[in-house]
């Protein structure tokens, strides 16, 4: 294969894993994600996380009623966010909604297990009617590790194990595999199987090539996570998956997008109501990780001309859209709630989202 190189070895002597299902949906979907961040009430106290989690199941119907496309609901295992278990409340607001898909955003699938996650997405996939997807990646955040009993040393063994596990039981057929991480499977049936019988999966990325390539190998679509800079930064990535399909005969998959943003009714508003919390999200990570301070300048121009979607229904509107036209994308998430945002305000951007910014994305695009 020229042109495209990548580390992954496939670890099952059966053959190579069979291609995910590509999501049966519009040209161009619109979602949204959150990740459960804890949320403050109306006197600046921060809520227990089971009132955010009851908050995330409201944003859950409140997205079906607007006409959101997916909702995607990330994991993590730390104090500022409330969800863990994405399934879990993927599965309760499946039970009160009709049309949405409902996503992991991501499954941090390094310290996990393969099989479990599957029989997860797949009972969740029969309980909401086909409406399940999963998004594969190895998360921002490493709490999980030591967590659930493993080593960091082992990073880079563990997500490409896994999902090469994981690959295969997408097939829904017996499955034989063996790797270094758990032990072989022959001939496994794993339940329960899912009523299409094919599970939507993605694969989740930064900006790292290599990944780009191993999602092509899988056939599975990308979902590429944008948090900083302008997008059209992305376009040689998205390239490259392209030209890694062809080459791999894996015939065209979407591509999408993950960033995070907030609408209001002005772009003053929006921009106001934002800020407090983002400032108040990125301090915290910049104290861990040993970033700078997070200045005004720096939201401003992300805001501006990066990878911050923030502003009224049109400004939004037009910034994904000329994301949509950079990177050829069909699939644009929303990352909604970003740092202690109230409850009120998720909502409003919620409804803005999928009755006004969607249609005019679609309006700009025809």
């Amino acid at each position: 294969m020229s042109g495209v190189s990548s580390n992954d070895t496939p670890h099952d002597a059966a053959g190579p894993a069979p291609a995910a299902t590509a999501p049966d949906a519009p040209a161009l979907q619109l979602g949204l994600n959150t990740f459960g961040d804890v949320t403050r009430d109306a006197d600046g106290a921060l809520q227990h996380p089971a009132v955010t989690l009851r908050e995330v199941l409201e944003q859950g119907v409140v997205a079906d009623q607007a006409g959101v496309d997916v909702l995607g609901i990330g994991e993590h295992h730390r104090p500022d966010f409330a969800v863990s278990a994405p399934d879990v409340v993927l599965a309760a607001i499946a039970g009160r909604t009709t049309r949405l898909r409902l996503a992991s955003a991501v499954t941090v699938l390094s310290s996990d297990d393969p099989v479990r996650v599957f029989q997860r997405f797949a009972t969740l996939d029969g309980l909401s009617g086909g409406r399940a997807e999963v998004i594969l990646g190895r998360g921002s955040f490493t709490e999980s590790f030591p967590l659930f009993g493993y080593d960091l040393s082992d990073y880079e063994v563990l997500f490409t194990e896994k999902l090469d596990l994981f690959s295969h039981l997408l097939a829904e057929e017996p499955v034989t595999w063996s790797g270094s991480t758990r032990a072989p499977m022959r001939g496994v049936e794993v339940h329960p199987r899912t009523a299409s019988g094919g599970l939507t999966t993605w694969i989740g990325v930064g900006g790292n090539p290599e990944s780009v390539v191993r999602a092509a190998r899988y056939g599975m679509p990308l979902m590429m996570a944008i948090i900083g800079g302008p997008a059209h930064r992305f376009a040689p990535l998205a390239d490259l998956y392209r030209r890694a399909l062809t080459e791999l005969g894996q015939g065209d998959l979407p591509i999408g997008v993950h960033s995070p943003g907030h609408v209001a009714d002005t772009d003053a508003r929006a921009r106001e109501e934002l800020w407090p919390h983002y400032e108040a999200m990125y301090s915290r990570l910049g104290r861990e990780r040993g970033w700078g301070p997070t200045t005004r300048a720096h939201f401003e121009a992300e805001a501006d001309e990066g990878a911050l979607y923030v502003g009224s229904p049109e400004t939004v509107a037009r910034k994904i859209a000329e994301s949509v036209r950079a990177l050829g994308i069909r699939r644009f998430d929303l990352k909604y709630a970003t740092g202690p945002m109230p409850h009120a305000q998720l909502v409003r951007s919620i409804e803005l989202y999928g009755t006004k910014v969607g249609p005019m994305v679609r309006d700009m695009l025809a």
